[in-house]
């Protein structure tokens, strides 16, 4: 055993927040901590490290045993590359390597006397250097950098310059290669396209150590744990094998449950009316029975209601008109970004009842294509065309058209005045709004908890054609698997981008695949767009073969003089346009940080249309920024 957790409590001033968590962690184990949005787990994490105090109950940690802890967020600064901060995590190679040179050194200026002692020294050390694999040191970090998605061509970017998702992923490959005896991962893979989550699983399913994984991607944790440990109303609760087979038994543990408290209710109801029926005779007899009984029953053990009734939490999903049999047809679309290249010549078509997800790397064009197909962006050739009475529902998490002064109910009901206050509760609990929070103003909502409530009204809008970028983020599991089930009764259409591959796999009846700038068509879910990923990618999408250019520039002896002024006139062209990016970046980069200084402002927060003005600015300078960054890498080379 690794780690033991015995009778954890905490409580925060406003509630309790775990009131008996007991679990231990075995040597190589593979543990997932699950359970909804606010049931402590990263409360638990933080208790594990130390962060946090336990009020009670004790966190023991095997003696000798190091622990590595990768918080959803991370403060990583400084001047160091994204590959020396990797490489850092070997810093005791680095340090034996430089002694071995150093040893190296003395050797050659040693007396006779002095050189067996070197010798002996130096024959020990590169023994342990082998041991610790310290000849494939750097290759060892080149594979963690590239499995989690930095391109070669990144590694020598600064962490300065990094985007939070960048941070975190750089973070991890450190964390991944100090290999601690139990890694505590918290979502690790909310920044990582499908490809390095792939890469992540197998690393993580192969560790030496023991790991105890936070996330809400269930095909993650079928690949990589082998128990699962629930939080539900403050307490733990352990089940052994992967999210498949815990779901499983958790649906039977709560029809149980939900069973044993409705047989139950029945019989009290049954005695309650015997009680009053004894009672209405009125005799002595009778008085004496009823109050035997009612003795009886204030001894029973009452059954708490389960706290989660899914039959409570259903979402219907119906489009007011129905569409064409054509829903969209796209022909020749084509759209780049300055040098960025996302994808030319595109065709394909959709049609009415089918889930098409859009699935590819970080920066392909998938939410691009959702910004086309809704007109917020415009595709450099090519068209679309909408079939007949098509009427599009948009989720974009950076466009949410909410009143800042309104509380989540009123939004729901003040849209949808025919739904019952059950209804919209129901509705509202389904994302995450349960008790008091369903009256919270949208102004005091988080980022998270607006697109949540923007997902909810999106769902009532009774359009037949959903353009959705990346629904499940921000939901738990619960959620998510409501929102499957909507979705697959739905009659109408959906397009949507996700990298939720669960989530995919329980909704999709056909995945476009954007590799290499083209959209692969795959007639089926996740599972099957594995299978056959490789022999279609090869056959539609082949690599695209890298223009060759010259290792170096012709030497100007070798050139006569009208080559030479050519030569000279390139060089000039493109310092000159290496100084207007340079000057544009600084331009934007400011711009970025006014806008950034003007949403801090309390006047701001309440202005929604200002709100949406500067979001849209803002992504638009994000844009342009990385394209721009590409450009001046070209440029610089």
């Amino acid at each position: 055993m690794i780690l033991a957790c015995q009778n954890l409590k905490k409580s925060f001033v406003a509630a309790e927040v775990i009131r008996e968590a007991s679990f231990h962690i075995e040597e190589h184990e593979k543990a997932a901590l699950i359970g909804i949005n606010g049931a402590g787990k990263s409360t638990l994490l933080k208790m594990i490290i130390g962060e946090l105090a336990p009020d009670s109950g004790q966190v023991i940690l095997a003696r000798g045993k190091a622990l590595g802890y990768l918080a959803q967020q991370q403060d990583v600064s400084g001047n160091q590359t994204i590959y020396e901060t990797v490489l850092s995590a070997k810093q005791h190679i680095l340090d034996m390597e430089q002694k071995m040179r150093l040893l190296e050194k003395q050797m050659k200026a040693a007396s006779k006397e002095e050189l067996d002692a070197l010798m002996e020294s130096y024959t020990r050390l590169t023994h342990a250097f082998e041991m610790e694999n310290g000849y494939a040191c750097q290759s060892e970090v080149a594979g963690v950098l590239k499995g989690l998605g930095f391109g070669e061509e990144e590694f020598s970017k600064p962490l300065s310059t990094l985007s939070g998702g960048q941070k975190t992923r750089a973070a991890l490959g450190r964390l991944l290669l100090t290999k601690p005896d139990l890694l505590l991962l918290d979502e690790p893979t909310n920044h990582l396209d499908m490809d390095s989550i792939a890469w992540l699983e197998t690393y993580l399913s192969n560790y030496e150590g023991a790991v105890l994984i936070v996330s809400h991607d269930r095909y993650f944790l079928d690949k990589v744990v082998t128990k699962v440990i629930e939080l539900e109303n403050g307490t733990a609760a352990v089940f052994q094998g992967n999210y498949t087979a815990y779901s499983q038994k958790k649906a039977i543990i709560r029809r149980a449950a939900y069973n044993a408290w409705l047989n139950q209710q029945q019989e009290i109801r049954h005695q309650e009316e015997v009680i009053a029926k004894l009672k209405s005779f009125n005799r002595e007899k009778s008085i004496k029975r009823a109050e035997s009984r009612e003795k009886m029953l204030d001894k029973i053990e009452r059954i708490e209601k389960p706290a989660e009734v899914r039959a409570d939490m259903h979402l219907h999903l119906t489009p007011r008109v129905q569409s064409g049999s054509d829903v969209l047809t796209v022909r020749d679309l084509s759209k780049s970004f300055g040098s960025n290249h996302l994808f030319a010549d595109q065709n394909f078509e959709i049609h009415r009842g089918e889930r098409v997800a859009v699935i590819g790397n970080n920066g392909t064009g998938k939410t691009t294509l959702l910004k086309i197909l809704t007109g917020m962006e415009t595709a450099d050739t090519g068209s679309f065309t909408l079939g007949s009475r098509v009427q599009i529902g948009y989720y974009d998490q950076e466009h949410q058209v909410l009143h800042p002064d309104k509380t989540a109910f009123e939004e729901i009901s003040d849209a949808y005045p025919a739904m019952t206050n059950t209804e919209i509760r129901n509705l509202l609990a389904a994302f995450l709004f349960t008790g008091d929070d369903v009256f919270k103003q949208v102004k005091s909502l988080s980022g998270g908890e607006q697109g949540r409530l923007s997902l909810a009204k999106l769902m009532l809008s009774e359009a037949n054609f959903l353009l959705l970028d990346e629904p499940t983020n921000h939901l738990d599991i619960t959620s998510k698997e409501i929102l499957e089930e909507a979705l697959q009764e739905y009659t109408g259409t959906v397009l949507y981008v996700s990298h939720d591959r669960y989530f995919i796999n329980q909704t999709a009846t056909r995945i476009l695949d954007l590799c290499n700038g083209t959209f692969v068509n795959y007639i089926g879910n996740y599972d099957y767009y594995l299978e056959k990923r490789e022999e279609l990618t090869r056959a539609y999408a082949p690599e695209k073969e890298p223009a060759k250019t010259p290792e170096s520039a012709p030497s100007s002896a070798s050139l006569d003089w009208a080559a030479q002024k050519e030569e000279q006139a390139r060089k000039r062209k493109k310092e000159n346009a290496l100084k207007k990016v340079e000057a544009r970046i600084a331009e934007l980069e400011q711009r970025d940080r006014e806008i950034d200084d003007e949403f801090n402002l309390p006047e701001t927060g309440t202005n929604l249309p200002r709100c949406q003005e500067l979001s849209r600015e803002k992504a638009a300078v994000t844009e342009e920024l990385e394209g721009l960054y590409e450009e001046w890498e070209k440029l610089a080379e």
